[in-house]
């Protein structure tokens, strides 16, 4: 975890430049055409209330950052100034908020407020709402604090507001070894669940590491075979589709596994043969039971980051029920090579791009 290290000042934090590196969208497509670092982006200068502006030490990227650049018009892409919305670093300007210059912080932009405001994550400077920012732990460093946003709170939240999860009853996590699936596990271990998670077999360590009970190795066979022969007693109370697959085979099967009154709950279809999306919508959200459809509830988390839940996710990262997932930690200048890591689908936890080069 993390060292002790002097706590920044405001008479630090209050020289800021004009301009600034920042990696910024030039066009749709793959982030290797669509990124480009520039030097001499204006650093935010108009604040409006609740706003405020951040020195970012690192930041974090996610899948939904270079599915965005590839199915985006350039036209929209092209007014991001900086580009990735996962963040941790130090106030440079509180703008009149209960927040000091000076105060170490981890937030998460929203995408659309990233591509309505041109301000994201990939930059030495960025601007942020003050209610959607929380001090960062003192026991993690920046680097490890950077991917809390977008994975740890869509994991937080699907399994708090959305299944209500309560100690004593049973999670299956679809995707244990993702980055909303690997905190997802150690939230439910948190609540007192019995966790039960999927992977490929070379991640069962890590996977179990991280507090699984039982896991299931998805290469092996179908998974809803596998589920349905385990017949697990009791069945799972909920189950978190943490990787986003289109095929709703899982959901269709889940009788088989998922108990009366249990939800199904997913972070989205994402990928691959998105085109079916129809045929998806008919078998999970449209068709009814008398023609065949799921006698399961079907629920979609979109994240919404409040300070309410930031501040429950943290208070448990302090207590170290939840630890930081860090995959890999790239230079700001090697943010298309930190994209090529992510892009593989093989990071066990987040890919990290550190601003600032004295960032621990």
């Amino acid at each position: 975890m993390a060292s002790e290290t002097p706590v920044a000042t405001a008479s630090e934090t209050a020289k800021i430049p004009a301009t600034q590196k920042s990696w910024r969208a030039v066009r749709a497509g793959e982030p290797e055409k669509a990124l480009a670092l520039s030097d001499n982006t204006p650093v935010p200068s108009k604040l409006k209330k609740g706003e405020i502006l951040v020195k970012v030490q690192a930041a974090a990227l996610n899948p939904v950052g270079y599915k965005v650049l590839g199915f985006l018009p350039s036209f929209v892409l092209k007014r991001v100034n900086a580009y990735e919305f996962d963040f941790a670093g130090i106030v440079a300007d509180a703008n009149g908020t209960e927040l000091k210059d000076g105060d170490e912080v981890v937030g998460t932009i929203p995408v659309p407020r990233t591509l309505s405001s041109g301000w994201g994550a990939l930059a030495q400077y960025t601007k942020a709402l003050a209610s959607e920012v929380v001090p960062r732990p003192k026991n993690v460093t920046s680097t490890q604090a950077a991917g809390f946003g977008i994975a740890g709170l869509t994991a937080y939240q699907a399994l708090e507001d959305v299944a209500k999860l309560e100690a004593g009853q049973s999670v299956f996590i679809n995707g244990g070894s993702t980055a909303v699936g690997s905190f997802a596990i150690q939230l439910a271990k948190a609540k007192g669940a019995k966790v039960a998670a999927s992977a490929s077999g070379k991640n069962e360590q890590y996977v179990r590491d991280l507090g699984a009970d039982e896991f299931f190795d998805y290469t092996k066979a179908p998974l809803h075979e596998q589920l349905a022969a385990a017949d697990p007693n009791p069945k799972f109370h909920v189950f978190l589709e943490a990787v986003g697959i289109l095929d709703p085979t899982l959901f269709v099967q889940s009788p088989a596994y998922l108990a009366p009154g249990g939800v199904f709950i997913s972070v989205g279809p994402q990928g691959k043969g998105i085109s079916n999306i129809a045929s998806f919508a008919w078998k999970v959200l449209l068709q009814p039971s008398f023609l065949g459809g799921t006698k399961r509830k079907w629920r979609l988390v979109s994240l919404k980051p409040t300070k309410k839940d930031w501040e429950a996710f943290t208070k448990l990262v302090e207590e170290g029920k939840v630890k930081p997932l860090v995959d890999s930690v790239f230079a700001f200048e090697d943010t298309l090579k930190a994209y090529e890591r992510i892009r593989t689908g093989r990071a066990t936890g987040k890919v990290v791009v550190k601003v600032d080069p004295n960032a621990e």
